[in-house]
Order: C-alpha cells, then structure tokens, then sequence
C-alpha cells in the first residue's frame, strides 16, 4: 500500500538539502512496502510554497500523488501559490502535463482553486 509521510532523516538528502540554498526544506516520501519509491522536497514562504525538487521515477501518478499532498498542506497553511523551483526538463515536463505548471510559468497561483476543481472531477462536492 502506497504511504506519503514526511521524513526528518534529511541526511539521505544530502544534495537536495544543498540545492535549496538554505531553505528550511520539508522532504515526503512515497513508500510502497516500506520501500522509498520517490520523494518531494518543499519550503513554505511567507505567500507561497516552493517545491525544490522530487523523483518520481518516471510515474505519471506517483508525481500527481507526491505534489498533490504538497499543496494541500500549503493550502491547510492558508497558503494560496506554489512556485516550482525545478530546472530538469524532463521533470518540468510532467508538472506540465499534469497542469501544475505552464510552458511559460513555473508558479501555480490560486492553488485553492485548482484543489477545487480536482474535487469537481472527482464528483465531490
């Protein structure tokens, strides 16, 4: 069963925690059977929060699953913009096809509505 749970073990983040340039990073890990099968790095700012960085291993719906969780709990902070702070193409790529980001954006304003349409899709409301 796939489980999304912060981890506080940030020296097996070594490189990530570096790339942040000193941003207070938060890292969640998806695991399937206790196993690591990929990770999302985040910090909240003030108005925003930032996504710095995440291994999805190439899964579509791990990536959806993995930033999904990220901006709920920005919103749950009252929290309303996400800034995708990623510079690998192939990564930029997804969050594209997955709508998180446009070709001309890397900032996702108004994350609460976003939320809401996904509840929309899903029938609930």
């Amino acid at each position: 069963m796939l489980e999304i749970q912060e981890t506080f073990e940030l020296d097996k983040y070594k490189e990530v925690v570096a790339a942040a340039n000193g941003k207070k990073l938060h890292i969640t890990e998806a695991l399937d059977k206790g196993n690591v099968i990929g990770y999302i790095a985040y910090a909240y700012e003030a108005d925003r929060v930032v996504v710095c960085d995440f291994e999805d291993n190439g899964d579509l719906y791990l990536c959806d699953g993995m930033v999904r969780s990220v901006l709920f709990k920005g919103c749950l902070k009252g929290l309303d913009e996400a800034f995708f702070d990623i510079n690998n193409e192939e990564k930029l790529k997804r969050l594209k096809s997955l709508l998180f980001v446009k070709s001309d954006s890397k900032t996702l304003e108004n994350m609460n509505e976003f939320m809401d349409k996904c509840k929309k899709c899903k029938g609930i409301q």
